[in-house]
């Protein structure tokens, strides 16, 4: 199904009936990763899942997609489809937006679910990382895609999971020049919304790699301290959703069963 929003087509699906459920992937990705989720929620749950601004096949909106702008494009959904509250799983990129969202529409949000995702923003360090991405991206995007994506994962599942890393840069290639730099412009900028998982009355959960490549294992655990957030913990790297699927899929359920 595709959305015109602010002249740009957004494409999502919508299957299943129930309670509702948005799945909003991360950076090079789109609503592919979450097939395998997805087939498991339909029979209970209504799911949604969009491709976010300059990733699959919806277009881009100038030169930078903060995660507000592309939160707005989930609401600008939710409307068309007279949604009112939802639960929000989002992985990495997808995590960041899912915040944003909660922000700006609290009272739409039920749940809220962060897969190998923070609420804080980038660190100086991290920023400087994302300029130095983007220079990498405008010389060579293709290698920088296919570097990334294998680097995301543990490296000693790299080879377990190699047929899987090869479609995930099969699709991650498909990701426009500007939609890759536009992400990592608006990444660089989001806000920390770490204030969310203390002062929010919707249920919450964070599933973390402990051997996540981009994303502190330490700084995780520190922002669910004193909150109501439910951690699960994996083994892994950044893709949960591969590096321990069975496991993440139970997980999921069991968090939106509780609701």
């Amino acid at each position: 199904m595709i959305h015109n929003f602010k002249g740009t087509d957004i494409f999502y699906k919508d299957a299943g009936k129930g309670p509702a459920v948005v799945l909003l992937h991360g950076f090079l990705e789109n609503m592919s990763i979450w097939d395998s989720l997805k087939e498991k929620l339909v029979k209970k749950y209504r799911v949604i899942t969009i491709d976010l601004l300059g990733h699959g096949k919806t277009g881009c909106l100038g030169y930078v997609h903060t995660m507000e702008l592309m939160a707005e494009t989930v609401k600008a959904i939710l409307d068309e489809l007279k949604i009112r509250r939802v639960s929000l799983i989002g992985h990495s990129m997808g995590g960041y937006v899912a915040l944003a969202f909660a922000e700006a529409n609290p009272d739409q949000v039920k749940a809220l679910a962060l897969v190998n995702s923070t609420a804080r923003a980038d660190s100086e360090e991290k920023k400087k990382n994302r300029d130095r991405a983007i220079e990498m991206v405008k010389k060579n995007h293709k290698s920088f895609v296919r570097m990334g994506i294998s680097n995301l994962f543990r490296p000693k599942n790299r080879k377990i999971f190699a047929e899987e890393i090869k479609a995930l840069k099969k699709e991650a290639l498909k990701t426009p020049l500007q939609g890759i730099v536009a992400a990592l412009e608006g990444m660089k900028i989001r806000d920390d919304r770490e204030i969310l998982l203390h002062f929010t009355p919707f249920a919450k959960l964070m599933i973390i790699g402990k051997k996540d490549p981009v994303l502190d294992h330490a700084a995780l655990i520190e922002q669910t301290q004193n909150t109501e957030v439910k951690v699960v913990e994996f083994p892994d790297g950044h893709m949960s959703f591969i590096e321990n699927q069975s496991q993440f899929i139970d997980n999921v359920k069991k968090f939106l069963k509780k609701i």
